[in-house]
């Protein structure tokens, strides 16, 4: 069973979404992956979120609508994907942190040269984006009606009873890193090796 995600799926608090993604399937170009860890963003609430303080160029897709991808450039060399979620006007956003490679790894080994194994091709938000081919054109996308060649999908594998809970990775001391809203799957191939706290 293959079933999209609807825009009201997306129309809740990143908090709340961020769990519930957990084992969706991210699907472009033909290369498909199983979101395994994913991190909370939640606005103006958030010191660790790009929009703690009000709406920029950059950041303007995460005032919504829901069910849009957020791309921005970390540390100027790596490309990161956030589901915007929420209602519209806030800025309410979920990370895609890490994934299963499902299909397409072929491909996704020529987008990351020098990789030997499957576990290393999408585990963290840069090298998610850079095997799926993710990048600043695609900040915007809408990922409901698929336009863009990028979807996220229900296949019927539910998300964990039990996910694995804790603070968020890349934070400084005191800017949200604390908050227990990375989520993921317990073992499964394409979670970050970052420590958890």
């Amino acid at each position: 069973m293959k079933r999209r995600l609807t825009r009201s799926f997306y129309r809740r608090d990143s908090r709340e979404l961020a769990p519930l993604l957990l084992n969706k399937v991210l699907v472009h170009n033909g290369r498909s992956v199983r979101l395994v860890e994913v991190e909370a963003y939640a606005g103006d609430e958030d010191p660790g979120s790009h929009a703690f303080r009000g709406v920029t160029p950059r950041n303007a897709v995460m005032f919504g609508p829901p069910g849009h991808l957020y791309v921005y450039r970390s540390y100027g060399i790596h490309w990161c994907a956030n589901v915007v979620c929420g209602d519209d006007g806030w800025a309410s956003a979920v990370l895609l942190r890490g994934g299963t490679p499902l299909t397409g790894l072929d491909e996704m080994y020529e987008l990351r040269p020098g990789i030997r194994r499957d576990r290393d091709l999408t585990a963290g938000p840069g090298r998610l984006c850079q095997a799926l081919g993710i990048n600043a054109t695609f900040d915007g996308s809408d990922i409901v009606s698929g336009s863009d060649g990028i979807e996220l999908y229900d296949d019927g594998t539910p998300p964990p009873d039990d996910p694995g809970v804790s603070g968020r990775i890349g934070l400084s001391p005191g800017k949200g890193d604390a908050a227990p809203w990375r989520y993921y799957v317990r073992g499964a191939l394409g979670v970050s090796r970052s420590p958890s706290r």
